[in-house]
């Protein structure tokens, strides 16, 4: 079967190899689909952190059944979603049932090999059923996950006030699910096409380019409150330091983006307003279901959010115009049909 493998930092390779042999409890699965998220761009760029090479990227995936066992639940051809963070299910985390963040996670793509080969194999317990969800759909629950987990850890209630920073595939569906909850979105980036996007597209209330005078208008346009709940979608370390300016005395200021390095806060000014400061990690199985019931739904707009497609055999010629902003990607998909 054919594979790509990022060989190291700026170097995709197209190999093939054998196919996958299933053991019991696992299921044999044909990918139909890989979406091609900030980790794999990082990876890629050689800044992305709990990563060697190396490796097979691709975590998120549409893929379809080829062999199950005899009493599984998913049958031959069943279009599956895939739960990539692969969890031990008895440390502490796991226990409290937060396998988003175990102790000794395996991420599909990451940590170990992921998807962008023609077949898998990967335990029962990580694949959700897909009615009547398309490929393109199953392709896109994974990122959009975290965003709504993002949402949840942060306990959004209607009349709230959301400042996302970074406009990224990860940033849209954090304003998509606070939307949803009806609260009151605030986009900022640094590029002019994608806040008009999330405007015009995702429907946030005002937008503001990042900059010198970003703290002044989120002052305004929240009347000297700013914002009650401030996500980060960017992993940049300038916009992390910064993101407590926007925040309300009492907020929650919420990590999503991943740095690799250190970050300075300035313990009055983040103390002054007793900030609750939480990192938001992957997503769990409710999260995953919450947004395959928002796609069934038809509450997420998925065909303006692919915006690059390509075939595998072609992939290695393009990603490097995927990874500049000039090029408009929002989400890119890889076709392994």
């Amino acid at each position: 079967m054919d594979y790509i493998i990022c060989e190291k930092p700026g170097v995709f390779q197209l190999k093939n190899g054998d196919n996958p042999v299933r053991k019991k409890g696992e299921v044999l699965l044909k990918i139909k689909r890989v979406g091609i998220c900030g980790t794999d761009l990082h990876a890629y760029g050689g800044n992305q952190a709990f990563f060697t090479y190396p490796r097979i990227l691709g975590h998120e995936l549409a893929a379809e059944v080829i062999t199950s066992d005899e009493n599984s639940s998913f049958k031959k051809d069943d279009k599956v979603v895939i739960m990539p963070y692969l969890s031990c299910g008895k440390c502490i985390a796991c226990r409290r049932g937060k396998t988003n963040c175990c102790q000794k996670i395996n991420v599909f793509g990451v940590h170990i090999d992921g998807g962008m080969q023609q077949e898998v194999v990967l335990p029962e317990n990580v694949l959700l059923p897909a009615p009547g969800l398309s490929l393109d759909e199953i392709t896109i629950v994974e990122p959009l996950a975290i965003g709504a987990h993002a949402i949840r850890r942060a306990s959004i209630v209607e009349g709230d006030t959301v400042v996302v920073m970074g406009c990224g595939p990860i940033g849209i569906g954090i304003m998509s699910f606070a939307l949803i909850r009806k609260a009151k979105v605030i986009a900022i980036d640094i590029n002019k096409e994608r806040l008009q996007y999330v405007k015009e597209s995702i429907g946030v209330d005002a937008v503001v380019k990042a900059g010198n005078m970003a703290k002044e208008e989120i002052f305004e346009l929240t009347n000297g409150d700013l914002a009650l709940h401030v996500f980060d979608a960017t992993g940049n370390k300038t916009a992390l330091e910064q993101g407590v300016d926007y925040m309300a005395h009492g907020g929650n200021y919420v990590l999503v983006g991943l740095s690799r390095g250190e970050l300075t806060f300035m313990h009055p000014k983040i103390h002054a307003k007793e900030t609750t400061l939480m990192c938001s990690r992957n997503a769990t199985l409710d999260d995953f279901k919450y947004v395959v019931e928002t796609l069934s739904a038809g509450l997420f707009p998925v065909k303006s959010y692919i915006t690059h497609r390509v075939h595998y055999k072609k992939m290695i010629e393009v990603f490097d115009s995927w990874m500049r902003p000039e090029t408009g990607v929002i989400k890119g998909i890889v076709d392994f049909e």
